[in-house]
């Protein structure tokens, strides 16, 4: 049986400007992250406007009110820290981890940039370039770019939110004008769409005195309507074939709909050790199965378009393949609709699903061990979920799992429409 992570110590409050505050002390390190989560991923970005939510993650890094370009990069790095931001399906991260005497300068930053990012024509123009270039190194000059997470949405889903490409696109990214970063900023950046992290070696009336007193200036305004992005489950295989230049051998991807982790955790967690019962290890049913049998060079399997509770509803529980030139598609789609048949029938052993949780509750300790991992999962996860604790309730969660939970998400796979994306080399 695994054993359970630690309890963690978790604060909330909620500043008069709307602003929620996540505190999580931990005496046992020497040093303190701060982390602001902002309500607002590639999904809530305005049609005919994509990428733009990654492109504003940019310009937040371009200087604020009181301090000019590079001016944040310098405090953090001079102070030891390290510091980073993202862009996800429905919410947009910044953090740092500093020394944790360096806890103030740290909420004086990202306060000050939540307060007023330095906006300019100059700053978006140099960061549209930027994000154009970040997207020919890791989509459109790399083997397989873009493969699963932009290629496989617009199969398997109908609306812009779901099946648009959150990189965005050149000429759309091109298009955008400092009006339309204003209007991004004052609609999804308000701080009563926000929450604000603080983790590691701290007091928690002494960082919540300090949260005030940078954050809590901030004027309020109006916290926009968070919308559903629901929409029905194909009630039947889509397909598309797709070419890539850089591909040395054809590939595949199967998306399929997982349950809502809000509404039906038990149901989402018994979808994440089905991904690992299939494609995760050299004992593992696909790897087995398809692998170690030639029919592909890679397999994998998992829940979660960007990983595992990453995102509200709608996500994606997907299964990808490389295969050689020689073995047909369809060939290889029969054979992952033979194990899920396999474990829709009879579900997988008690030792091999055992296997699998305890290859999770290795992985969930190793994430928690660093601050970083640790404040940004239960950052999110508050955001997401309202509800933190699902991170460190996780190992007892997935250690409860039966067999025949396991059993009914292949079953629910195969009764339910997919969609199928196929990259051919050209």
């Amino acid at each position: 049986m695994p054993v359970e992570l630690p309890t963690v110590d978790l604060h909330r409050a909620t500043l008069a400007n709307g602003l929620r505050v996540l505190i999580v002390p931990d005496p046992a390190t020497p040093v303190v992250g701060v982390a602001v989560h902002v309500d607002v991923g590639f999904r809530s970005e305005p049609e005919g406007r994509t990428g733009f939510a990654h492109l504003f993650e940019h310009l937040m890094f371009q200087g604020s009110e009181s301090l000019e370009k590079l001016a944040h990069f310098r405090h953090v790095q001079s102070s030891g820290g390290v510091f980073n931001g993202s862009t996800h399906q429905d919410y947009t991260d910044y953090f740092e981890i500093l020394p944790a005497a360096a806890l103030e300068r740290a909420l004086f930053l990202e306060a000050d940039r939540l307060r007023a990012p330095t906006l300019s024509v100059e700053n978006l123009r140099n960061q549209v370039d930027v994000v154009k270039e970040e997207i020919r190194l890791n989509v459109l000059n790399r083997p397989y770019g873009g493969f699963p997470w932009i290629l496989l949405p617009p199969v398997l889903y109908d609306t812009f939110p779901n099946a648009h490409n959150g990189y965005g696109d050149f000429s759309e990214l091109e298009q955008a004008s400092l009006e339309d970063a204003a209007s991004f900023f004052d609609t999804f950046y308000a701080p009563g769409n926000a929450q604000v992290t603080v983790a590691g070696y701290l007091d928690v009336d002494e960082t919540l005195r300090l949260v005030e007193k940078h954050f809590g200036d901030i004027p309020a305004r109006p916290t926009p309507v968070r919308p559903s992005f629901a929409e029905p489950i194909p009630g039947a295989e889509r397909r598309r074939s797709v070419t890539d230049a850089h591909a040395p051998m054809p590939a595949l991807a199967i998306g399929y709909r997982l349950p809502d982790p809000a509404t039906d955790l038990d149901g989402y967690l018994g979808h994440a050790l089905l991904g690992s019962v299939l494609g995760d290890g050299e004992a593992a049913r696909l790897e087995r199965g398809l692998a170690q049998t030639g029919l592909v060079t890679d397999i994998s399997a998992s829940a979660g378009l960007m990983g595992p509770l990453d995102a509200r509803d709608p996500d994606t529980f997907t299964i990808t393949a490389v295969h050689p030139a020689e073995i047909d598609a369809d060939r290889v789609l029969a054979a992952v609709d033979e194990e899920l048949d396999k474990l829709a029938a009879t579900g997988p052993t008690a030792d091999e699903l055992a296997r699998q949780v305890a290859r999770w509750s290795a992985g969930l300790h190793q994430e928690n061990d660093r601050v970083m991992y640790r404040m940004l999962g239960l950052g999110a996860r508050e955001l997401l979920y309202g509800r933190a604790e699902i991170g460190v309730e996780l190992p007892e969660r997935l250690a409860a799992v039966t067999p025949a939970q396991v059993q009914a998400a292949a079953a629910t796979l195969r009764g339910s429409g997919r969609g199928v994306l196929l990259v051919e080399p050209s």
